[in-house]
């Protein structure tokens, strides 16, 4: 891999990926798709949406849940993972959030320009990329896609976004944060209490080196398998198609 190729993949990921976690967590807390989980008998919006999400396991234990998220507090993915799961089954949720999510494409993203390209390679990416120790993104890969193209947009941008979470965790891991300390050396205290996490929390500055390091790896990982996948001449279509779609979110 030669010195410009990783370069020019290292500015697309950091250009990118705040974008695609933007629309998957625009997707995700969307009144659209809690309404439709409602619909669907999941009158709790965020026991959809952690049985929805973490369904994408199978039918496991939400210890194994919260493994895979990562950065949530335990109790919190217990008792609401086994509250959504408790409706139809933790599969039966997964496939309704990946319905949801093609839904939401189709009402949100049908009018964007060049829709089929764009698609076209962030499915090549998305099928070429490697999960070993990512099995939320794996999950998520594994499930069904929308047969049109803008419900199968938003459910791409969904992968990716477990993709780079999936990375990031395993960055967080390897430098040495715990979940609670990861989320506090980011986005800091107001997000960990979103999160689930109790105050009085410790002062996280004298650890910012290790986010940073985290983040470092993560854009590393991304971009090392970005160039396995796809050629130069694609980058720019990723690149331009992730903004197309991000503009389109309400």
């Amino acid at each position: 891999m030669g010195s410009t190729e990783n370069d020019a993949a290292l500015a697309i990921v950091r250009t990118t990926s705040v974008p695609i976690h933007h629309i998957g967590t625009a997707i995700y807390l969307s009144p659209d798709v809690f309404g439709w989980a409602a619909g669907w008998g999941w009158p709790n919006a965020f026991a959809f949406y952690f049985a929805g999400r973490g369904g994408m396991l199978g039918d496991v234990d939400a210890n194994v849940v919260c493994s895979a998220f990562g950065w949530f507090e335990p109790a919190i993915v217990k008792t609401l993972f086994d509250e959504g799961a408790a409706v139809a089954g933790a599969h039966a949720a997964a496939q309704r959030m990946a319905e949801a999510h093609a839904l939401w494409g189709q009402k949100h993203l049908a009018d964007v320009k060049g829709l089929d390209q764009i698609v076209s390679v962030t499915e090549t990416l998305v099928d070429g990329l490697e999960g070993s120790g990512l099995p939320l993104f794996a999950g998520w890969r594994a499930a069904p896609r929308a047969g049109d193209a803008a419900g199968r947009a938003a459910q791409l941008i969904q992968i990716l976004r477990e993709w780079r979470g999936g990375l990031h965790l395993v960055a967080t891991t390897a430098v040495g944060l715990t979940p609670l300390e990861a989320i506090l050396t980011n986005e800091g205290p107001g997000q960990a209490k979103f999160f689930g996490w109790p105050e009085p929390f410790a002062d996280s500055a004298p650890l910012r080196h290790k986010h940073d390091e985290a983040e470092a790896i993560t854009d590393q990982l991304a971009a090392a398998a970005l160039t396995r996948v796809l050629g130069l001449d694609q980058f720019e279509v990723f690149e331009a198609g992730v903004a197309a779609l991000r503009a389109a979110v309400p």
